[in-house]
């Protein structure tokens, strides 16, 4: 039994993880990993290969940056051959960068099956790239490995059939709660002179709030608002930084005095930052679910999410980039005494073992 798994970008590396683990149990499997070089800078996929010790990739195709039809074109290209050379039992994706899709159609065209890793997501905004991404994926794959209650609705609405939807948790949690003792020893708080619960930790990067010199302005008055009472450290990702010096903001950004940038970070150590922070405001979606998991407030700096789960618990809040209710939020998140965190739905830390075994029992491996 052979399965060619594909990972492209950073929460990829994270998410396949525990799954490559999960396979090594198995004798009679083999797993071949392709890196599409989708993220290619070394604090965006070769610390993250480190710090969760993952294998080297068998191949890396080296797609690097592009629009999202260059990048989705490209791939399909180079992993059309490597499909034919390895010839795969079995194609698995994970989430929902352009790597996934791409992956998913080219191994549907060659009829090869598909299982889908964090299947049944919908933020219902077509407008986000993930989106369209996660709606092809989902209606290719022939394995579709649910996180939560809501994916597996969104399936069933959407007439896929039963008997290929499995609700198994969710592999970032799996990760999480293997690392945990890892985390705890980090000392990046020490490093960035920071004490616990005395500071914000910023993600931004998502097109649709940096891609916009207007958008991206918006979001910097956000950042001037909080950080006038409370310092933020915002680890930088290249998209980010590229468009603030294209769009000249770099100086208005950095004479923000209580804001503390940094290189994008590791997982150990960023994770460290999160746990250890008053709250997280992010326009990520995993981050969603790990500040949900850890108990930290999480303010997201969207409108949608297709992690309902991290609202139905009551640790993630939709704030959008208006003014008035970020600071709010920010405000109430400082002064509400931290709470033991809640209990995440599908948040076990069994997730991989429960794929392997669904796999396992259909394949005979």
């Amino acid at each position: 039994m052979k399965i060619v798994s594909v990972v492209g970008a950073r929460p990829n590396f994270i998410k396949i993880s525990p799954l490559i683990e999960e396979m090594a149990k198995y004798p009679a499997l083999k797993n071949y990993l392709v890196h599409t070089g989708q993220h290619y800078h070394r604090t965006m996929d070769r610390v993250f290969f480190e710090d969760l010790s993952v294998p080297e990739p068998d191949v890396n195709l080296g797609v690097g940056s592009g629009t999202h039809a260059y990048q989705t074109a490209e791939i399909m290209k180079r992993i059309e051959p490597v499909f034919e050379r390895e010839r795969p039992d079995l194609v698995l994706v994970v989430g929902d960068v352009n790597s996934t899709l791409a992956a998913a159609l080219t191994a549907a065209k060659m009829h090869k099956p598909v299982a889908h890793i964090e299947a049944g997501l919908r933020s219902f905004d077509k407008k986000m790239p993930e989106e369209i991404n996660r709606l092809v994926t989902d209606h290719l794959s022939d394995f579709l490995f649910v996180t939560e209650e809501a994916g597996v609705d969104n399936l069933h609405k959407e007439g896929i059939p039963k008997s290929k939807i499995f609700l198994v948790g969710n592999v970032m949690i799996d990760v999480l709660v293997k690392n945990k003792p890892r985390i705890d020893k980090r000392k990046i708080l020490e490093e960035l002179g920071l004490e616990t619960s005395s500071y914000g930790l910023l993600t931004l990067h998502r097109p649709s709030n940096v891609d916009e010199k207007a958008t991206l302005g918006k979001c910097l008055e956000l950042l001037a608002g909080i950080t006038a009472s409370l310092p933020l450290v915002f680890p930088i990702h290249p998209r980010t930084r590229k468009r603030l010096k294209e769009f000249r903001l770099l100086k208005k950004l950095n004479e923000m005095k209580r804001l503390k940038i940094c290189e994008p970070l590791g997982y150990l150590d960023f994770v460290k930052l999160m746990s250890e922070a008053r709250f997280v405001l992010t326009d990520s979606g995993g981050i969603q679910d790990e500040a949900t998991f850890l108990g930290v407030p999480c303010l997201t700096l969207r409108t949608t999410t297709e992690h309902l789960a991290s609202l139905s618990v009551g640790t993630n809040l939709l704030v959008g980039l208006e003014k008035g209710k970020v600071l709010q939020a920010v405000r109430k998140a400082v002064l509400t005494p931290k709470k033991e965190p809640p209990r995440m739905p599908y948040g076990d830390g069994q997730a991989a073992q429960r794929i392997l075994s669904s796999l396992s029992r259909h394949f005979s491996f």
